[in-house]
């Protein structure tokens, strides 16, 4: 990391709200042209950044062999990290069975507390400003026993220290909001690791996909022309 770089992380890390990142980011006269080329940049590079990182780190494998290990895998994040955390949920409960999304409707936080073993996982999505409740759940968690898998854009993020494993992204952004593309990456590349090692994950996506059939959930996909020539 270069000496600029360092002093542009410093800075963005001290624009602490969205609305601070606003004033400082939008002037009146760039025009659109420009922001957009200032956005697909920064883009670039914190996707680039937190690729490269996460290769030579050997993280992602690890908290993918820690998901295959677990009993039950919680997910968990608030507020914007809560599109994270359904995201992989997603991913992850097509191939894995046992994950559950604690979103604080469906499944909240005091009912996974009661009954926290030593071979249960949470995964918990937290980004700056860092959501009390995210940090309070993981640190009940962890005291109760279980293995915490953390995915946040800092390394001194809260609930870094009593992590078993952390994956660190890089969410600069030329916009007033950080940048999700590298933790979209992450999560893809983390249930792509850990859908290629989990048992029975070929056999629950052809029954998947037998039910979502029979269920009508979506629409049928057209043949191409030259398909329906050769039919007729």
């Amino acid at each position: 990391m270069t000496t600029d770089d360092f002093d542009e992380g410093e800075r963005d890390r001290s624009l602490v709200s969205p609305g601070e990142r606003y004033g400082d980011r939008f002037r009146m006269n760039i025009s659109a042209e420009q922001l957009q080329a200032r956005v697909i940049e920064a883009e670039t590079r914190a996707l680039a950044r937190t690729f490269e990182e996460l290769g030579r780190s050997g993280d992602v494998p690890r908290a993918a062999a820690l998901i295959l290990g677990a009993r039950r895998r919680y997910i968990t994040g608030r507020g914007k990290a809560a599109a994270y955390a359904e995201l992989l949920g997603a991913d992850l409960g097509a191939t894995l069975s046992n994950v559950f999304l604690v979103d604080g409707r469906a499944l909240t936080p005091l009912t996974v507390l009661t009954d926290v073993r030593a071979s249960d996982v949470l995964v918990a999505f937290t980004m700056r400003r860092y959501r009390e409740e995210t940090v309070r759940f993981g640190e009940l968690f962890h005291e109760a026993g279980g293995k915490l898998l953390l995915i946040t854009d800092s390394a001194d993020a809260p609930l870094t220290d009593i992590a078993t494993t952390v994956i660190h992204v890089h969410t600069r952004s030329a916009s007033y909001a950080d940048s999700p593309t590298a933790v979209a990456a992450a999560c893809h590349l983390l249930s792509t690791l850990t859908t290629a090692s989990a048992k029975g994950a070929r056999r629950r996506l052809t029954v998947r996909d037998e039910l979502a059939s029979a269920l009508h959930l979506y629409r049928p996909e057209s043949r191409p022309e030259s398909d329906r020539e050769r039919l007729a």
